[in-house]
């Protein structure tokens, strides 16, 4: 070959590649994040064509040392990344032939780049997909010990943002606990599309040599290899698949972000976030600025962009592999950072938050919270719903004109608007009797925010056993 050539696949061309046409195709400036993947997958690649005979256990042997030491090396900075070889996967395969001599050109032998690639970002996001999963279960935890802390805490529930009832903090925070929950499951029903071998596919149309995929597969506890060469080497749903339940886990978390940036104001005060979590102004002194739940909101954004981005780039391909694929990778990678350091952050974050129970609570005093209480108690007497709703809006209406909550009105107020209230009528309008008449599975009665609280450890425990 050319030494004016790509010396891995310039046999054909009779002039060098040109320079800017070099660095704008090359990849190796992103994707040697992906060294290691890489370096398993050629490991497993060797391993099999020893076994059916295409390299002898000499050469295998010499290969897995020569990526082995090479693997060390880069880990320890001392590798050598050169553009002129495009990517990660030539980059190392370049090196391991300088290292062991020609028998690190066998390597190659039965696969493409195409279905090489695809299997390194199978192998990365299968890791990276796990390493979500425990910081989300952490993220969870967290959020468990808060709320069993704060499960009889008061605060005002809230539609419209309007005052509308007596909630636990705990209870809400468990709000928060099923939303993740749920990313919890839609990371690990992505991962099963992950986990699918594409090696073997070679560059769309399989291989001549007598390959063995199923073992490939055990050796990198893939559940299975890929049905068909094309659609193996082509595929990026589940790269799609991943931005969207990034998506969705970003979309939770900018909602819990919007209600720490609300309840941190001075005009809410409900909690207190440590101040390792916050900066200041270079101007105001006084200002304590949330900052990690506002950036978390403002970095949904670019996960959002991604999914978008990877819809784009796929959208009317031919099969099978084509050069637009390099272009998965930057956004692909750019959305496993964020969600990683989201999640690190509100993991962090989270049980460190402290509750202004007292403010909590005389918020949950204002805005006649326990309205809903008294028509229910008015129906326990006989009344119509739509009667005892009137007689309430009646009494809402008045303590507007009179400021008086209506726990705060007397006997003879309350029934000025329906002779049927009695004394015991206090029993429903008080915060503590509200939350607690509200005893039934997914209600915010305290005793169900423990209930609740124990059954997501369970779910843990549970996990971790898996």
């Amino acid at each position: 070959m050319s030494e004016k050539t790509n010396q891995q696949w310039g046999g054909r061309f009779s002039e060098p590649t040109d320079a800017f046409v070099a660095r704008f195709t090359a990849s190796v400036m992103f994707d040697q994040r992906l060294f290691r993947q890489d370096i398993q997958g050629s490991i497993a690649h060797a391993r099999m064509l020893a076994k059916v005979g295409v390299l002898s256990d000499v050469e295998r042997d010499d290969i897995i040392r020569g990526l082995s030491e090479i693997r060390v090396e880069i880990e320890r900075g001392e590798f050598e990344w050169s553009i002129e070889l495009e990517d990660v996967h030539m980059n190392i395969e370049a090196a391991l032939t300088r290292k062991i001599g020609i028998t690190g050109k066998k390597l190659h032998t039965g696969r493409s780049r195409n279905d090489q690639v695809a299997t390194d970002i199978r192998l990365y996001m299968r890791d990276e997909t796990d390493l979500i999963l425990d910081e989300i279960s952490r993220l969870q935890s967290g959020l468990l010990d808060l709320a069993e802390r704060e499960a009889d805490t008061i605060m005002p529930g809230f539609t419209h943002l309007q005052t509308a009832q007596p909630v636990t903090f705990g209870h809400h925070l468990m709000a928060w606990f099923e939303m993740l929950s749920r990313d919890y499951e839609r990371f690990v029903d992505c991962r099963k599309r992950i986990n699918v071998l594409p090696l073997g596919a070679a560059a769309l149309a399989g291989t001549t040599y007598p390959i063995d995929r199923f073992y490939t597969a055990e050796l990198l506890q893939f559940s299975a290899p890929t049905n068909n060469s094309l659609d193996a080497v082509s595929d990026r749903d589940f790269a799609i698949e991943f931005c969207a339940a990034s998506s969705l886990l970003l979309m939770h978390m900018t909602r819990m972000s919007e209600e720490l940036v609300l309840w941190t104001s001075s005009q809410f005060n409900f909690i207190n976030l440590p101040d390792r979590f916050c900066t200041g102004s270079s101007i105001m002194p006084q200002k304590k600025n949330p900052d990690v739940p506002e950036l978390v909101r403002g970095k949904s954004g670019r996960v959002y962009g991604h999914l978008v981005s990877l819809l784009t780039l796929m959208k009317s391909q031919p099969l099978a592999y084509n050069k637009d694929n390099q272009e998965d990778k930057e956004p692909l990678f750019d959305t496993v950072d964020t969600v990683k350091g989201c999640l690190r952050a509100f993991a962090d974050m989270i049980p460190a938050l402290e509750a202004r129970k007292d403010v909590m609570r005389e918020a949950a005093l204002r805005g006649f919270s326990t309205a809903t209480d008294l028509a229910d108690y008015l129906v326990r007497k006989g009344v119509a719903f739509r009667d005892a709703h009137e007689i309430v809006g009646l009494s809402v209406a008045y303590g507007v004109r009179t400021q008086k909550d209506l726990g705060e009105m007397s006997l003879d107020e309350l029934q000025q608007f329906s002779t049927i209230i009695e004394a015991d009528v206090f029993d429903v309008l008080s915060l503590d009797g509200s939350v607690a008449a509200r005893n039934h599975i997914g209600g915010t009665a305290p005793d169900q925010v423990r209930w609740a609280v124990q059954q997501g450890r369970q779910m843990l425990q549970a996990r971790s056993v898996d």
